[in-house]
């Protein structure tokens, strides 16, 4: 059994990891760099290590240092959490010779699928369907090109050690091949150390389809159902669901059994979440396996009732999925919708708002979730990613939940940096997102306003002056404005 587990991540996905763990009296160990001394997780966790200084290279991505902290704390167990290190085959590998267990599927799943290529032709050989295309043997651009006359277009250029669009580059006609392939290969060596790509036919206006999955260590796999991941920008997820809108059964059944023979075929242990796109025509395609858990998997918990940090917690430990489950069937209950709540400005192309968040609250309601990583008096900095908060509403049917969240993001206040709740709002109240007629080009097409017209920003730079005015108990509203970092 667990006794000390260490998170070896940051923010929001580290919070809620501890939570889980002080529900099941697992002593916990958070990580911190100089820039997160003081952050929530930090302050939740037992106990706390310093790793490194700001930059992710300097800490949360060295292993040497993490590592440390495992040895230091005698923590018998590490959750990755994602991003960072949670990928990483040669991580998972050093706490197997320490004897530490790894919240994760082995290195050798996560070596496999994390190469883009290799798990292409794992899963064909598995009898998944893959997207028609070239896996990439031979990199020469001639051979290349040759290739992709041969897929037609449009395709799509990928990086193979690719992730969140990185490396990624859609090619409409022949004229432009190359030049787009030297732009994908650039740009995939200077994000992974790998300019290698692969060819692939490109999908018009698809969907992405996820299924949840989790295998235990006595050969045992299961799904718990899928999620609707279609609402992106720039191949970044920023509205995610489950159920998936307007998905015949039959169509359902058939994407999560396939999801569940790909976690099979590679004797998949733990949590991970196998990628589809979905096209008009109604074929799915295997996309990607992400070994690891998502950062949308509130939803999943949200409508099965399950814990799947718990999950993780007692697979690591040996634990069949029958005990998970006491031998009853997981059903959907209801529906979930989580949005990406950001510091970033979407009238500057979405780029990063740093700051100290003067002020943040959310609703409380009963329908409501929010994962959140900060605090009022938090730096939002240019070290790591800038998301504030998830939040996960949930509803007996799909117009219900999204009115909910719309509500509850309509209700978040944050003073400081700039974010995207008016953009989520405006996406949330669409009336094509509404219908359910949803698919990863969505948010290009429509037309999604990006911040409230002036006369409102107006109105509300007027209630929050005179409510600051209130609070400070000052003389009138322009004094009370100079004071605590107001403008």
């Amino acid at each position: 059994m667990i006794s000390k587990l260490l998170v070896a991540n940051r923010g929001e996905i580290a919070v809620r990891v501890i939570r889980t763990c002080k529900k099941l009296g697992i002593k916990t160990v958070a990580v911190y760099s100089d820039a997160d001394v003081d952050s929530p997780h930090v302050k939740l966790a037992d106990e706390s290590v310093r790793v490194g200084e700001p930059t992710p290279s300097a800490s949360y991505l060295n292993i040497s240092n993490i590592l440390e902290a495992v040895r230091k704390t005698k923590a018998d167990a590490v959750h990755p959490g994602y991003g960072f290190l949670s990928e990483k085959p040669e991580f998972a590998s050093a706490l197997e010779k320490e004897k530490v267990l790894f919240l994760g599927p082995s290195p050798e799943s996560m070596e496999l699928m994390g190469d883009k290529i290799n798990s292409r032709i794992k899963m064909e050989a598995a009898g998944v369907p893959v997207v028609p295309g070239y896996n990439g043997q031979n990199q020469d651009p001639k051979q290349l090109q040759t290739e992709a006359e041969k897929i037609g277009y449009p395709l799509m250029i990928k990086a193979t050690a690719g992730g969140g669009g990185k490396g990624m580059k859609r090619v409409y006609q022949p004229k432009e091949f190359l030049s787009s392939l030297e732009s994908a290969q650039r740009e995939a060596l200077k994000a992974f150390g790998d300019g290698t790509v692969f060819l692939e036919k490109y999908i018009e206006t698809p969907r992405h389809i996820e299924v949840q999955v989790f295998g235990d260590k006595h050969g045992n796999v299961m799904h718990l159902f899928e999620r609707e991941c279609s609402i992106q920008r720039r191949h970044q997820k920023v509205i995610e669901e489950s159920p998936a809108p307007n998905l015949p059964a039959a169509l359902r059944d058939e994407i999560c059994s396939v999801a569940v023979k790909a976690a099979q075929s590679i004797r998949y242990v733990g949590a991970g979440t196998v990628e589809f796109i979905l096209g008009k025509d109604g074929k799915f395609y295997f996309l990607e396996m992400n070994t690891r858990l998502q950062v949308e998997h509130p939803v999943t918990e949200f409508i099965t009732g399950q814990d799947l940090v718990e999950w993780q917690i007692r697979v690591a430990e040996g634990k069949k999925l029958s005990d998970l489950t006491k031998g009853n069937q997981i059903v959907q209950n209801g529906h979930a919708i989580e949005a990406r709540v950001y510091a970033e400005d979407p009238e500057n192309q979405f780029l990063p708002s740093t700051g100290i968040l003067e002020y943040i609250e959310f609703p409380d309601r009963d329908f409501l979730r929010v994962d959140t990583g900060v605090e009022t008096g938090s730096e939002i900095t240019v070290f790591y990613d800038p998301m504030i908060a998830k939040m996960i509403a949930w509803g007996k049917t799909r117009e219900e939940c999204a009115s909910r969240l719309k509500e509850a993001v309509d209700e978040t206040v944050i003073f400081g940096p700039v974010t995207n709740t008016f953009y989520l709002s405006g996406i949330l109240s669409h009336e094509e997102f509404r219908k359910g007629f949803t698919h990863t080009h969505f948010l290009e097409e429509q037309n999604i306003a990006f911040s409230p017209d002036r006369a409102t920003q107006a109105d509300a730079f007027s209630f929050a002056a005179a409510a600051l005015s209130e609070k400070k108990k000052s003389a009138g509203i322009w004094e009370a404005a100079g004071q605590g970092g107001f403008w």
